[in-house]
């Protein structure tokens, strides 16, 4: 789901951050709340005014937002699941899980927890602005006030639908769960009305800018193309846990790997396995399996040409690391989950400092995409 995550602090053992796709919709809500919303309904303000109130707007928002998904947060962690953190992206937040909940009742309150902190931050907006009503507040605060009432029931209201992966879908899964007692047909359903309703957001959205209203149009087009892919995403990952979740890198790993002496020259290494063997990673070693480290093709791309026939492999070698390598025993989603933070599509895997395979992501999705047909 993610793409360039941004830490910004930790807060309650959970480390909270931005995709970076969030700096584009905070932008595009400032300027929406700065130049349509708040001057629609407050006249003959000033534009400095406008601006500080969709800037404290879009911030108050956002907060709101990272309450919401700390509830679901601490409610995981009460039913023993663990959580990665927090992620502010393009349309709002997610708190980030390693695992599928334990049973249905941990998904339920899990997922209901996180409309009802919305509907009582909304209250409690809404009864600010009721005293703000009176002369107590500025008419530019009472109106960001205001709209932070609103804006968070709606966003309850919204994460009620039951379509997944919104809340409502969350708690309709926990349903269907705890009925037939088969997490897999449960997603599989809820993931299919999450499609639904993110087509016809779509389609709504569509209709929405021929008809002249662009700017509307395009939120619930965008909206919609999010809740659809994320549905889609959401029944492919728990499929790819429960197909690789338990399963040892072992099972998955080359156990022959093509490997390279750190005595070669990085001319020798292009010519005789860059470009034989079509690998982008090559594990180092030395001394029968004595792991020295690795070589990329990324590392020789930053050796200038010129600099090939002298420099040597051990020279450029990068050593070994957390982000490079895996132990055998090592859980298979483990392995999964340092490809997709580093980017390695290889990891050299090592058992007492000796290199024994090379697992490729290739070869996992390989071996998954077998067993989930086979069990389908």
């Amino acid at each position: 789901m993610f793409g360039k995550r941004i830490k910004l602090f930790k807060l309650l053992g959970f480390e909270v951050g931005i995709d970076m796709s969030w700096i584009f919709i905070a932008v595009l809500i400032v300027w929406s709340l700065s130049t349509g919303l708040f001057p629609f309904y407050y006249k003959d303000l000033s534009t400095q005014i406008y601006w500080f109130m969709g800037i404290t707007g879009a911030l108050l928002l956002f907060a709101s937002i990272i309450a919401h998904e700390f509830s679901h947060s601490l409610v995981a962690r009460k039913y023993g699941m663990p959580m990665k953190g927090i992620t502010l992206f393009i349309f709002g937040g997610v708190a980030q899980m390693d695992k599928e909940p334990p049973r249905p009742m941990a998904e339920f309150m899990m997922a209901i927890v996180g409309p009802i902190s919305s509907i009582i931050i909304a209250l409690l907006f809404y009864g600010l602005y009721t005293v703000g009503k009176q002369g107590t507040f500025p008419e530019p605060i009472n109106g960001v006030v205001g709209y932070l009432a609103i804006i968070n029931a709606i966003l309850a209201g919204f994460n009620l639908i039951p379509a997944f992966p919104l809340d409502g879908g969350r708690v309709l899964r926990s349903i269907l769960w705890g009925i037939k007692g088969n997490l897999r047909w449960a997603t599989r359903v809820s993931s299919r009305i999450g499609s639904g309703f993110g087509f016809a957001l779509i389609a709504l959205g569509v209709i929405r800018v021929l008809y002249g209203n662009f700017i509307g149009g395009m939120w619930l087009f965008l909206i919609g193309m999010f809740v659809h892919g994320a549905a889609k995403g959401a029944y492919q990952q728990l499929l790819t846990r429960r197909a690789l979740e338990g399963e040892p890198v072992r099972r998955f790993m080359k156990t022959e790997p093509v490997t390279v002496p750190p005595s070669i020259s990085i001319e020798e290494l292009v010519d005789a396995y860059v470009y034989q063997y079509h690998f982008k990673m090559f594990p180092v070693v030395e001394d029968s399996q004595r792991l020295v480290g690795c070589i990329t093709t990324k590392q020789l791309k930053e050796v200038p040409r010129d600099q090939w026939r002298q420099k040597t492999v051990g020279e450029v070698a990068q050593s070994c690391s957390a982000e490079n390598t895996i132990e055998p025993q090592a859980d298979a989603m483990q392995a999964l989950s340092v490809m997709n933070r580093t980017g390695n599509g290889r990891l050299m895997v090592v058992e007492n400092g000796r290199l024994v395979g090379v697992l490729s992501l290739k070869d996992m999705l390989e071996l998954m995409s077998l067993k989930m047909e086979l069990e389908e």
